[in-house]
């Protein structure tokens, strides 16, 4: 079991950190190394839980994801806070919920909405740590240099390989046969958290390796392809009517006249399938690089392990494609952690839980005291013991006003002009029929609507000055 770790852990003031990155760690009281665990936090862009210990698509082939969970514990009922890029990631690095920050798409630019010094990274340097990142942590691999001891800038390693363009193996069916493991930026990503995992030094280590694929484009090389015949690629479960008893806001949000309509055109729906199942077995290629260098180290044995992928994927249920929209696909995410001492081995969890946790989770495993502004809630007692008492929904938002609450049971979805959804996900996993028009769900609505902001800063606000 870990032993807390004796820290100063104040929060610094923003001018310290905005003079160097450096000067934080002189802040913490360091103890013993023996006395802390290390952290190695994995962040996966665009994943979907088509991951195999989840059986969510029986076609995935992901081992060291499966490998990783069978090591600890796997949240089958884990979500996004916001599915899209930046403020997904900005919620979770940050400690605070869109409808609190003002970030909540793509383009509200996360840095005016969280202050230096405030990130979970700037808690661990100031706490003494080594705090090491690379690849995709925040939106457009941007971060606040002084919440990180160093930081991979590799600019001149594509994040997709050469000549590969934005919709290869998606829309466009563009075959790249000479790529190559090492031309997408990933391959350097795990190289160079590696090297910090096995780097000696007196100081624990906060390593956060962000690996940018499944994300577009799904091209990869072709070795990836050979477990994915596209004459043996099924369509995922789908409706033709699927958003007939949607509200018009659902609809919208679905878009089907836009990917979808281009996909049933082309014909290329099974394609873009395969070739994103290909792209997932590079993701996992790269994960198995990772533990197996971790694996190798002095410090496996030691060290907290936490996965996330920062939303999910829709490839064409409720003829939506991407992220996105607030239904099971596209909020469901990846969630992983294996903690020493703490958690045992092999076990799912199926509390309903979102990303907000990621943050005070971390701190308390590492005895550093969570900051107030933080929203979420430790897993802490969860990961102790999958069966504790877990009494709150996960919460997704996208664009102020629209907002989903998953429990163990239900989905409710209410958007910004008043209208909803109500799923019984135990009966209609798929989400197929919604019980929102029947008088007999009343109740129901009004108890999980409780749990939605009653305020909410309009979006793109300022967090503050």
């Amino acid at each position: 079991m870990f032993r807390k770790p004796v820290l100063s852990t104040t929060v610094l003031p923003k001018t310290v950190f905005l003079l160097m990155g450096l000067l934080v760690a002189f802040h913490a009281t360091p103890a013993p190394a023996a006395d802390r665990p290390n952290v190695l936090m994995i962040a996966v862009d665009d994943l979907n839980h088509w991951v195999g210990h989840l059986n969510r698509n029986p076609q995935a082939r992901t081992p060291n994801f499966d490998r990783l969970a069978a090591r600890g514990i796997s949240f089958t009922n884990a979500h996004t806070i916001v599915p899209a890029c930046e403020p997904s990631r900005a919620a979770l690095m940050g400690g605070r919920r869109p409808w609190q920050t003002g970030c909540y798409k793509n383009g509200h630019f996360w840095k005016k909405h969280q202050p230096v010094g405030e990130g979970l990274s700037a808690q661990f340097l100031q706490a003494g740590y080594r705090v090491s990142g690379a690849g995709k942590i925040y939106h457009s691999m941007e971060y606040h240099p002084a919440e990180w001891s160093d930081y991979m800038r590799r600019k001149d390693i594509s994040n997709d390989g050469p000549n590969v363009k934005k919709y290869d193996g998606y829309h466009d069916d563009v075959v790249h046969p000479n790529l190559q493991d090492q031309d997408l930026k990933d391959w350097h990503t795990v190289d160079y958290c590696i090297k910090r995992l096995n780097q000696k030094t007196d100081q624990p280590f906060f390593i956060a390796c962000g690996l940018y694929k499944p994300h577009l484009p799904f091209v990869v090389p072709r070795k990836y392809y050979d477990a994915f015949p596209l004459e043996d690629i099924q369509l995922p479960p789908h409706l033709e009517n699927d958003l007939d008893d949607l509200p018009k806001a659902g609809v919208n949000m679905a878009k089907p006249n836009a990917d979808h309509a281009k996909f049933l055109k082309s014909g290329r729906w099974k394609a873009a399938i395969q070739s994103y199942l290909a792209t997932c077995s590079y993701t996992d290629m790269n994960l198995g690089r990772l533990l197996d260098a971790l694996d190798a180290s002095p410090n496996a044995d030691n060290t907290i392990i936490c996965l996330w992928s920062d939303h999910g994927w829709s490839l064409g249920e409720k003829q939506h494609w991407r992220k996105f929209a607030l239904w099971e696909e596209t909020t469901r995410v990846v969630n992983l952690w294996v903690v020493p001492g703490v958690s045992e081995p092999g076990q799912l969890c199926h509390a309903p839980v979102d990303l907000s946790s990621v943050y005070p989770t971390l701190c308390e495993l590492a005895g550093l005291e969570t900051p107030d502004f933080v929203a979420g809630t430790s897993l802490v007692p969860l990961l102790k013991d999958t069966q504790s008492e877990w009494t709150q929904p996960a919460i997704t938002t996208h664009g102020q006003g629209n907002h989903s609450v998953k429990t163990r049971t239900h989905r409710y979805i209410r958007y910004a002009d008043g209208s909803e959804e109500l799923y019984d996900v135990v009966q209609d996993p798929y989400e197929w029929k919604n019980l929102a028009g029947q008088s007999e769900t009343q109740a129901l609505r009004q108890q999980l609507a409780r749990w939605l902001p009653k305020q909410e800063k309009k979006e793109g606000a300022k967090t503050r000055k």
